[in-house]
């Protein structure tokens, strides 16, 4: 039947060489683009320039793809072309991975590999070695799902070497990785290094194994805001020596948890060694460690030492075990306190030994065994000798400044502002409108982006999702925007239509010091409201929008300190009013003082933007 949409279809088709001219900018008049700077130009009291930064933002699909995949939206149907909707339209899409049947009998040494699912890798080899160097390095999305890895071996050595360094958004399995081996032993070097958002998974790792050592060396090192999860780690192992040496250090609100670790093994050997070190908010969870063991010996040496904040709990930690001993030396010396807890420790057990050394004030524990445990020294204050380290650290140093800094010639360190998200663009609202979004709908939101249960990609979609449902703050009008005339929309309702949007031009000076060159007042320097946008993690491209009152906005021309030319053009946001936040905000840690104190300024980082009413 030949209906309406049929007929703007073939319209589509026909405009599709069809030229015309908008806002200076050339083209299809049906693009999303068009539609976009038509929509711009009817909403905004001044015309959009072509060269103008949100344009770029704004869905490359052709007309025809526009209509396409909006049909298949409005039929929930996208997910049957989920690969080429993605593509097409710039999007954060993880791939879809079907199993390998590769076979490898022989030592294999693989110098550069990309994304594979490994279905049945190393099982039942005897002796030999095999070597993944530079796996999955300095990529966007890493997917990698290793299954039965070693299982059943004897005498053999795995070894991986840069895996997945330096990449952006990771998610990789070992399912029964070393189960059942004998002999031999495993290493995994530099294993997710300076990742911005890891999610690692490790089930059935060297359960019932014999004597297969496992070393972690310098794993999800300067890592930021992910989350690594071992389970039944060791598990009825015999002999099985495991060694974790600067483990999550220097990273960034990173969660680790281990379930089942070395149950009811026998003889086995656990090191930890700076564990969450200079961390930053760490979140650890320890479940049944050690329960039901048999003359195990675990060590934690520098757990949670010199970090900022966090939250630690070990439950049934040694149960019912026989001759353990266990010893923690510095535990949770934190520079701002955590909160550790243990549950159930020592319960049941039988000739345990449990020694702590110099931990934290904030500890908590209940239910322990009243018998063979030693505490050598309660600290009843957070460490403070290296303090201003941790601080500058954490608040790295020109993130926040004082107004008074934004003066020509003043030279002030720049943090790094670059953009650390993957490459996306917004979506058409023809499209947008047809797609879920909140949280109670997202198995449906998960079937459409083809995430499985508990994968990375369906946690980020959750996640930013309740961050888009929570309350405003006091004072506070927000609103998450998926499309650029949702954003237009909300900035003209806070602001008005005469409006205007920047963000700093480029990232040169990051992680620099930087000369302030010549400084321009936003409204005349008076105090103002705008309106700031931030990226959120999505598979399109979502922006957090909040109102942000009582504040100044300038611009300043950002020089080289030494060559004293013009390497960038910021933007600045200095917030009056303070009161509302936290005592223990990144701010007042850096300027010191405390809330409604003192103003405070931050740059304005790449992509992300601050609108505000324009200059007449």
């Amino acid at each position: 039947m030949f209906n309406l949409w049929n007929l703007l279809f073939l319209s589509f088709v026909h405009f599709s060489s069809f030229s015309v001219t908008l806002g200076g900018v050339s083209g299809n008049p049906f693009t999303p683009k068009s539609s976009f700077i038509r929509y711009w130009n009817k909403e905004v009291h001044r015309e959009i320039p072509n060269t103008h930064f949100l344009l770029s933002k704004v869905s490359p699909l052709t007309a025809v793809d526009s209509a396409s995949f909006s049909k298949l939206a409005a039929h929930n149907n996208l997910a049957s072309r989920l690969p080429s909707f993605c593509s097409s339209a710039k999007l954060f899409c993880f791939p879809d991975l079907s199993p390998s049947l590769e076979k490898h009998s022989k030592d294999v040494n693989f110098a550069f590999y990309l994304d594979r699912n490994f279905t049945n890798y190393g099982s039942d080899r005897l002796a030999g070695l095999d070597s993944f160097k530079n796996y999955s390095e300095n990529d966007n999305v890493v997917v990698d799902s290793f299954r039965r890895y070693s299982r059943d071996s004897a005498g053999h050595k795995d070894q991986f070497s840069n895996y997945a360094s330096a990449s952006n958004v990771v998610d990789q399995s070992f399912n029964t990785y070393g189960g059942a081996a004998t002999g031999g032993s495993g290493n995994f070097n530099n294993y997710n290094h300076e990742v911005n958002v890891p999610n690692l998974r490790f089930t059935s790792y060297s359960d019932d194994s014999n004597g297969h050592g496992q070393t972690f060396t310098h794993y999800t090192e300067e890592t930021n805001a992910g989350q690594q999860s071992f389970s039944n780690y060791g598990k009825n192992g015999n002999g099985v020596p495991n060694d974790f040496t600067s483990y999550g250090k220097d990273s960034n609100v990173m969660g680790s948890d281990f379930s089942g670790y070395g149950k009811t093994a026998n003889g086995a050997k656990d090191t930890f060694t700076s564990y969450a070190f200079d961390s930053n908010n760490p979140v650890n969870g320890f479940k049944s460690y050690g329960d039901g063991g048999n003359a195990a010996v675990d060590s934690f040496s520098s757990y949670r030492d010199q970090s900022n904040v966090g939250d630690s709990s070990f439950q049934s930690y040694a149960k019912s075990s026989n001759g353990a001993k266990v010893d923690f030396d510095n535990y949770g010396q934190s520079f701002n306190e955590g909160t550790e807890k243990f549950t159930g420790y020592g319960q049941g057990a039988d000739g345990q030994s449990i020694g702590f050394k110099i931990y934290g004030r904030n500890t908590t524990f209940k239910d322990y065994t009243k018998k063979g445990v030693t505490f050598s020294r309660y600290s009843n204050e957070s460490s403070t000798a290296s303090g201003k380290v941790v601080v500058s650290k954490w608040v790295e140093p020109g993130k926040f400044f004082r107004e008074k800094m934004l003066k020509r010639g003043m030279v002030i360190p720049m943090p790094d502002i670059k953009d650390k998200m993957p490459a996306r663009s917004f979506l058409p609202r023809t499209i947008l409108s047809k797609i879920p979004f909140s949280s109670s709908e997202i198995d449906q939101l998960k079937r459409i982006f083809h995430a499985g249960d508990n994968s990375t990609l369906g946690t980020i979609m959750l996640d930013a999702l309740k961050e888009c449902e929570r309350p405003p703050s006091p004072g506070e009008t927000k609103r998450c925007v998926g499309s650029a005339e949702d954003m237009v929309d909300f900035a003209t309702s806070v602001l008005g239509r005469n409006v205007e949007v920047r963000t700093t031009q480029n990232v040169n000076g990051s992680k620099k010091n930087i000369m302030i060159g010549s400084v321009g007042k936003i409204n005349g320097g008076k105090v103002t409201k705008s309106v700031s946008c931030h990226q959120s993690l999505y598979p399109y491209l979502l922006y957090y929008c909040h109102s942000v009152p009582k504040v100044r906005v300038y611009e300043a021309d950002i020089l080289g300190p030494n060559s004293m030319e013009k390497i960038n053009h910021g933007v600045a946001i200095c917030h009056l009013d303070t009161s509302s936040w936290s005592s223990g905000h990144g701010a007042f840690l850096a300027l010191g003082s405390g809330p409604g104190r003192i103003e405070v300024c931050h740059w304005i980082f790449e992509n992300d933007m601050t609108w505000t009413i324009a200059d007449s």
